[in-house]
């Protein structure tokens, strides 16, 4: 009989440490996080030693931790083609591709639908990570699509998706009508995310004003700060699109949109192998993703 953990204990592990947060991966597999740290600290107690480092930020795996996630990963990516073929019928195509999680889930995520209507022969299978793949190893991922930058390799080729316009966002509810945008912002919490390459104190020097020294809220995705911002926890500085819902719906406005200059960069970048260009499910899926960020 094989000595392996209980495979719920493993998921939780393994999501947990691709994920670096309880509470993404808690939301991943439709569980609470205090589920998700029950089950790590089970699995702990098999292996009788830590894999995670706790912070109140984030979560870092150890050095035995970070081994156990490597090798779980492959086995599991294994394990998910095997099952993705075994479904599929004879003539299917499976694109497999890797993003980065605020971006998959804010973004990428609520347009599936549009591309798999007009490709029903293509089946996506879609995994997340805040690190670049390097995909001249990653044999089993087609597209990457990464945040801040993108692994420069040898035959990968590299396609920014467009600038984005960042801003500082908060809740309606916050506007004080008696007071001007720029006596607010240097009131207001401010929320940050703590992967952004762009920071509070780039937007401040931007617009020219002192840099609020006081307490921050401060996560580690920026899908997670949009929705601090819209329960009115403070004003978060991201881009306008992963806000794309939330301003439609009123749920978030830009705060000064009249006042303050925005930051416009490239943060986005799709990755793929030079020799696969032209391979139809890649090449569908780059066309349809190009317009798409385009609007």
């Amino acid at each position: 009989m094989r000595k392996i953990p209980n495979f719920v204990l493993l998921r939780a592990f393994e999501a947990a440490a691709r994920l670096q947060s309880f509470t993404l991966a808690a939301h991943e597999l439709h569980l609470t996080p205090s589920a998700i740290s029950h089950q790590v600290r089970e699995l702990e107690a098999v292996f009788g030693r830590p894999l995670f480092v706790r912070s109140h930020r984030r979560v870092d795996t150890t050095a035995e931790g970070r081994r156990l996630y490597e090798s779980l990963s492959r086995i599991l990516d294994s394990l998910e083609a095997c099952c993705t073929e075994v479904n599929l019928a004879p003539s299917g195509q499976v694109l497999s591709v890797y993003c980065a999680p605020s971006f998959a889930a804010k973004w990428l995520s609520p347009r599936l639908a549009t591309f798999m209507q007009a490709n029903p022969g293509i089946t996506i299978r879609l995994s997340s990570g805040a690190e670049p793949l390097d995909l001249t190893q990653a044999r089993e991922v087609d597209l990457a699509i990464t945040y801040g930058h993108a692994l420069q390799r040898p035959g990968v080729e590299v396609t920014p998706l467009g600038k984005e316009r960042i801003v500082p966002l908060c809740a309606p509810s916050l506007k004080d009508r008696k007071k001007n945008w720029r006596q607010q912002i240097a009131e207001l919490t401010l929320i940050e995310s703590q992967l952004n390459q762009f920071t509070w104190r780039d937007w401040f020097q931007l617009n020219g004003m002192d840099m609020p020294q006081r307490p921050r809220q401060s996560f580690d995705r920026g899908a997670l700060s949009i929705s601090a911002a819209v329960d009115g926890l403070g004003v978060a500085l991201e881009t306008t699109r992963f806000a794309e819902r939330e301003l439609a719906r009123g749920e978030l406005v830009e705060a000064g949109s009249t006042v303050f200059k925005h930051m416009d960069r490239e943060m986005h970048f799709l990755s793929q192998r030079s020799n696969e260009r032209q391979v139809d499910k890649v090449r569908r899926f780059k066309t349809w993703l190009i317009s798409a960020v385009k609007g």
